[in-house]
């Protein structure tokens, strides 16, 4: 990705984000000489801020996602078993704007559907090894109340519904008629280690730098 794209897709997702009420923290806005002092040493370990990929494929409006780390813990707190053991992000999934097929080892995530279009996650369990089970169903908590779909099946989120989704469960998503702005509610998120996608691609993106970026993203960090 370029970073002029990069620049004009925060711009973009600050203006959507505002016009659903969300208000992003005083450090969204920090230049990047504000986000490299070394008094913020430890928000840049916790990843905190921007974040925007296409997973290295290239084709942002097809496959990508926005993302906004509000709040994260330590993965030495999720290991201590006390501390901050939990994450917050808000993200956009822009209309048919593929989040690929992937599963997490150690994250449990509340996905929210905040406004806008409708979110659809595609669910699968995970077989003995972990990998895709193509034939077993797959319950997960909607709200509170267990819901159980085949294989593969589609669960639709119209705006302020909720999905839980432990450890293992293969999950992709999407935004059906229009932009979709997705809160997450998680235990520690670790994006360098915890993201294991099922077609061979990476969590960030490469950035060809052709201006200077208004803010950082977790991946300049």
């Amino acid at each position: 990705m370029q970073r002029s794209e990069i620049n004009e897709i925060i711009a973009q997702a600050d203006a959507f984000i505002g016009s659903h009420g969300y208000i992003l923290p005083p450090f969204a806005y920090w230049s990047p000489d504000q986000m490299r002092a070394p008094d913020v040493a430890d928000m840049r370990a916790r990843g905190l801020g921007w974040d925007i990929t296409d997973y290295g494929a290239g084709r942002f409006d097809e496959m990508g996602l926005f993302l906004f780390t509000v709040r994260n813990g330590s993965v030495g707190d999720l290991s201590s078993g006390k501390g901050m053991l939990y994450a917050e992000k808000i993200m956009i999934s822009r209309k048919d704007q593929l989040s690929p097929m992937h599963r997490h080892n150690l994250k449990a995530e509340d996905i929210i559907n905040r406004g806008g279009g409708d979110l659809v996650i595609e669910l699968f369990a995970p077989d003995t090894l972990g990998e895709i089970d193509r034939e077993a169903d797959v319950s997960v908590p909607t709200d509170g109340q267990l819901r159980t779909l085949p294989a593969g099946g589609k669960l639709v989120l119209k705006p302020g519904e909720s999905v839980t989704l432990m450890p293992g469960i293969w999950h992709a998503f999407w935004a059906e008629g229009r932009d979709c702005l997705i809160g997450e509610v998680s235990t520690v998120n670790d994006d360098k280690t915890d993201n294991i996608f099922e077609m061979p691609i990476g969590r960030f993106s490469e950035i060809e730098e052709n201006e200077a970026p208004k803010h950082l993203l977790v991946s300049d960090y």
